[in-house]
């Protein structure tokens, strides 16, 4: 987001394309990660061992009511969920940073979750927007080769600036992705945050309160059972931590923006206070530690 407030500043848009990548988890080979935590990452002896250890002799089998199919060895892949499994994903795809720049192109990679952006002039947006086409025809490649599958037309693509900017960019309405005609979108979800073009944040507000909100009723029908303690941890785990996730980018934004989140957040102060729905919160905050 630096880099697009950045561009923003210079009077230029910024093109986002989130790439999605097929059952990225359960394709990694195991020799060829090992390999290459030993050669790029310093992983070597027993740590390497242990590694090798830790991504071998995994088995699964399929189950239908009471029926099993045979037991299959598991030959590659990282285990999903895991602590790990980001970690060793994002070491086995290191190498295609390399390979985004030489194209003149920015991107951001946790895991499974790759972005690719270019910043651009609006009046002459032609020339990066054909360096981006080159160089997730290229990414799509290099995943083939390297066992992963790039599905160019479930991926996403959006244009990020101010309104006066985005007005002048209205021309733009596709962007080629790997051989794919992608329509631009109004926003775009990356790690949980969904980022719209006009950087208001107004739809991840509303998705973070309409989550909230769930989770808050769920805990209104056992606040009865449950201790003040008890209340407030479960809030602050289900409820509060939605909050809290990323909300730095939140920063500059709208007070419309904010409302939606306050108004989650008086309602969780009043269920674990177990007070009535038009109680003012504010007095609660300090009973529940709330922030």
């Amino acid at each position: 987001m630096n880099t697009v407030y950045a561009a923003a500043d210079a009077k230029k848009i910024t093109a986002v394309v989130g790439l999605d990548i097929s059952a990225a988890f359960d394709t990694i080979d195991h020799d060829v990660i090992a390999s290459c935590l030993e050669s790029q990452f310093g992983v070597v002896g027993v740590a390497s061992s242990w590694l090798r250890s830790y991504l071998r002799g995994h088995q699964q089998f399929v189950r239908l009511g009471r029926h099993s199919s045979p037991m299959t060895q598991c030959d590659c892949g990282v285990p999903q969920g895991s602590v790990l499994g980001p970690l060793l994903f994002t070491a086995y795809v290191s190498a295609v940073g390399e390979l985004i720049e030489s194209y003149g192109v920015s991107y951001h990679h946790f895991a499974d979750d790759t972005q690719l952006f270019v910043s651009m002039d609006s009046t002459n947006a032609t020339p990066a927007i054909d360096r981006l086409a080159h160089c997730s025809t290229a990414v799509c490649l290099w995943f083939l080769q390297n066992g992963l599958q790039l599905n160019a037309d479930k991926s996403e693509v959006v244009l990020l600036g101010t309104p006066a900017q985005l007005r002048s960019a209205t021309n733009i309405t596709t962007i080629h992705v790997a051989g794919s005609t992608l329509p631009v979108a109004s926003k775009l979800k990356s790690l949980g945050v969904t980022i719209d073009s006009n950087l208001r944040f107004d739809c991840h507000a509303r998705n973070v309160a309409k989550a909230c909100n769930f989770h808050i009723r769920a805990l209104r029908h056992v606040r009865s059972l449950l201790t003040d303690n008890v209340a407030q941890t479960v809030a602050c785990s289900i409820v509060a931590s939605r909050l809290d996730y990323c909300n730095a980018l939140l920063s500059g934004a709208p007070a419309a923006t904010f409302d939606k989140l306050h108004r989650a957040q008086n309602n969780l102060a009043r269920v674990v206070c177990q007070s009535r729905g038009r109680t003012d919160a504010r007095p609660l905050f300090r009973y529940t530690g709330f922030r």
